[in-house]
């Protein structure tokens, strides 16, 4: 399971809402924040962030009103991972701090475990 604090929640639903500039997505409807780990970047591991529709396998669960999805090969990269928003002149944007990585590279786009 990963934390997703009360910033991250709002601001996903805000960016879901607003369609980020595309036909906006139901956010009533079976749609939600996918999280995802895929292979690629300079350390191997780089994360995902998207909205999508459930799908079969996924583990799904909800956090300050936000559903998240997540699949089964991911879980096990996330696991214990929390995920911020940060809204500050030096920097802005999600966060995700992961206790599974043992280290990032120097742009902070990916990982290794």
């Amino acid at each position: 399971m990963i934390t997703v604090t009360e910033a991250a929640a709002k601001k996903a639903q805000l960016l879901m809402q607003d369609g980020m500039g595309e036909e906006s997505v139901d956010v009533d409807a079976e749609h939600g924040l996918r999280m995802q780990v895929v292979g690629g970047g300079c350390s191997g591991f780089q994360y995902n962030l998207g909205f999508d529709e459930k799908r079969s396998g996924d583990k799904v669960f909800e956090q300050h009103g936000l559903k998240v999805f997540i699949d089964s090969r991911s879980t096990l990269y996330l696991a214990g991972s929390t995920l911020d928003y940060k809204d500050g002149l030096m920097e802005s944007g999600f966060k995700i701090t992961n206790p599974n990585a043992r280290s990032e590279c120097g742009c902070g786009e990916s990982f290794s475990v």
